[in-house]
């Protein structure tokens, strides 16, 4: 299963749409909520319930100790987010001034994160946060670099707005030059639309120039459950977010095993491409 990064260039519903997801998921799952500006979730959806000794920041007192204790307690440090424990959180920083504390722990997490998605069949989303970016990469303190790095898709949340799509246009260069040079490789790029505003799927993705990989409708009763807690709209499951978001998991994990595929066997692209010029220099004959 894969893990996957959704990042965004400013506040763009990011936190929302990972919720979605890894509630959506038809596989066990987990959201690890690492943006260092502070996560939201626990005093949001849980409304405070998740144990304050509880998430991100404890993890890197255990890397500290050593990188196989993270390893140990991981698992101690989710929360769960439905009654049978198949969907869980890791909660996020609650002081963004914890962020500093981070940059030895970020390589850790993000190879016990792979290797519950691979090993243990997980579908993981990373709320990544908004991008920081300095001289041209990542910023080390203020973006969670190597789970950027390291995800098997990167998500850019966007609107469909001329503001979303205007405040995406500047971090997309940097970030496909980020991911091909210390990354898995521009082709982990790709955009999840919220569907609100005038600029349609199509629209976005030729304005951007990064493919669209997820669309999730705009649903705001259920965007306000998810953000503040409380008591879920009525046919919560059958509401256009969630049935959205089931959809998007499933195309996701297409598009990540397409490319797993891809870069174990890079020959088969070249094979591919040789009979293709030859299929097209036979139908000019």
């Amino acid at each position: 299963m894969p893990v996957t990064a959704l990042v965004s260039a400013k506040s763009a519903g990011t936190t929302t749409s990972a919720l979605a997801l890894t509630l959506a998921s038809r596989r066990p799952s987990l959201l690890a909520e690492a943006d260092p500006a502070g996560g939201t979730v626990r005093a949001g959806l849980l409304q405070g319930a998740a144990a304050a000794d509880t998430g991100l920041y404890h993890l890197a007192a255990a890397e500290r100790t050593g990188p196989d204790h993270l390893a140990q307690v991981f698992a101690r440090h989710l929360w769960p987010l439905d009654r049978e424990g198949n969907r869980r959180l890791l909660p996020g920083l609650t002081d963004p001034a914890q962020a500093g504390a981070l940059a030895r722990t970020w390589p850790a997490l993000s190879d016990v994160l792979h290797v519950l998605a691979e090993d243990a069949g997980y579908n993981v989303f990373i709320d990544a946060g908004r991008l920081a970016i300095e001289a041209g990469h990542l910023h080390p303190t203020l973006t969670p670099a190597p789970l950027i790095h390291q995800a098997d898709l990167v998500l850019l949340v966007v609107r469909g707005t001329e503001q979303s799509l205007a405040l995406a246009r500047h971090v997309i260069d940097p970030l496909r030059a980020e991911l091909t040079e210390r990354g898995s490789g521009a082709d982990a790029l790709g955009l999840l639309l919220i569907e609100e505003g005038p600029y349609r799927a199509h629209q976005v993705a030729e304005v951007l120039g990064v493919p669209l990989l997820a669309a999730l409708p705009f649903d705001a009763d259920t965007a306000a459950y998810l953000t503040h807690g409380g008591r879920p709209p009525r046919g919560f499951e059958r509401r256009p977010l969630p049935r959205g978001a089931r959809t998007a998991t499933e195309h996701l994990d297409a598009v990540a095993s397409r490319r797993h595929i891809q870069q174990q066997y890079p020959a088969h692209r070249q094979i591919a491409g040789v009979l293709q010029r030859l299929t097209k220099g036979g139908a000019r004959g």
